[in-house]
């Protein structure tokens, strides 16, 4: 199947991308949603005083209390959810050497 086929004219709703110091960290789980899946964790993120929700199989990030993050995220109902994946250390360009 071709990817990015879409019906209809409606635009997509461009991803939204976050930034700024993570304040704290909160980890749940691991979760078995169904047979056969990897064991899930549900982190609680709280960056720049907003809380974000982030699913994934791995037991640690690769950021820690206090570094300066950047990711995509998704408005929903149930709150703000990052983007799998998409979950990172800004890199400061002045500070890069």
């Amino acid at each position: 199947m071709a990817g990015g086929f879409r019906r209809g004219g409606r635009k997509r709703t461009p991803k939204l991308e976050g930034r700024g110091e993570l304040q704290s960290l909160e980890r749940e789980g691991p979760f078995k949603e169904w047979l056969g899946m990897p064991d899930l964790y549900r982190y609680q993120l709280v960056v720049d005083g907003e809380t974000y929700s982030y699913q994934t199989e791995d037991a640690e990030l690769p950021v820690s209390v206090g570094d300066r993050v950047v990711f995509r995220y998704k408005e929903t109902k149930a709150g703000n959810w990052v983007d799998r994946n998409s979950l990172g250390k800004a890199i400061d360009p002045s500070e890069y050497q």
